[in-house]
């Protein structure tokens, strides 16, 4: 999997969007059939739920992107994944503000 992510911009008044983080998923066709693709959503989805509240920023969008092995790669290497995912972009943000 992949993921990406975004701070949101300030309000008009100047303040920085300090709310929850958002997420979002996408999963392209070259991945599978439908029955696939909605497996693959449903584990980023679960896994999103689980790890974003614990190491996502506020006022972040963040977007997974689903790879060929996201249906089928073992529970614990797909947590482990988003959470690497996670902890990387927040680096990433941090040394940008």
């Amino acid at each position: 999997m992949a993921a990406q992510a975004r701070r949101r911009p300030a309000s008009a008044d100047g303040r920085p969007d300090d709310g929850p983080p958002r997420v979002g998923f996408t999963c392209t066709k070259k991945i599978g059939n439908s029955v696939i693709r909605n497996r693959s959503r449903r584990r980023l989805r679960e896994a999103a739920r689980q790890l974003v509240p614990l190491h996502g920023l506020p006022g972040v969008d963040y977007v997974f992107l689903a790879r060929d092995a996201t249906a089928d790669a073992p529970w614990d290497a797909l947590l482990d994944d988003m959470k690497d995912a996670l902890l990387r972009l927040a680096a990433a943000l941090e040394r940008k503000a």
